[in-house]
């Protein structure tokens, strides 16, 4: 029965998520926590399921003419590789859920406190700013399996 609940969850997440445009790896990194999942399984799974989630998000705003490659390019450049890198690096079982609770404390905080962009601009962006932006994140979100 927990299997089941689990799932149904996992779906759920799935589908909120990906109605925003998002890929849900907090989310179901919180959903494997509350399950009590052991590390090594967390961030394979999570990353399996945010690639597939992503990809449909993708694929949406692709088809709807809302993806921009040139503002994404600078982020991938960096973020891909270290991603990568940060995914090779083992780590305590209770450092990594210190440092997963961070972030999902940061997601939640992110989520009720959204800034407004009254003018709807989209600025030029600071290439040098995303490539750092991209190589940092890249590496923490290989390190928890976002």
């Amino acid at each position: 029965m927990e299997e089941i609940l689990f799932l149904g969850l996992v779906f759920l997440m799935a589908m909120l998520y990906s109605s925003v445009g998002h890929g849900g790896a907090s989310g179901y990194l919180a959903l494997m926590a509350l399950f009590s999942f052991p590390p090594a399984l967390m961030r394979p799974s999570a990353l399996v399921l945010n690639i597939f989630v992503s990809s449909i998000a993708l694929f949406s705003y692709a088809r709807n003419s809302h993806f921009r490659l040139k503002l994404l390019l600078p982020f991938i450049i960096t973020s891909v590789p270290m991603s990568f890198v940060g995914g090779l690096i083992s780590t305590n079982p209770k450092i990594y859920k210190i440092i997963l609770g961070i972030f999902l404390l940061i997601a939640i905080v992110r989520m009720v406190y959204q800034p407004d962009n009254k003018t709807g601009e989209i600025r030029e962006i600071n290439n040098p700013f995303a490539l750092f932006i991209g190589f940092f994140l890249g590496f923490l979100s290989g390190l928890i399996g976002i």
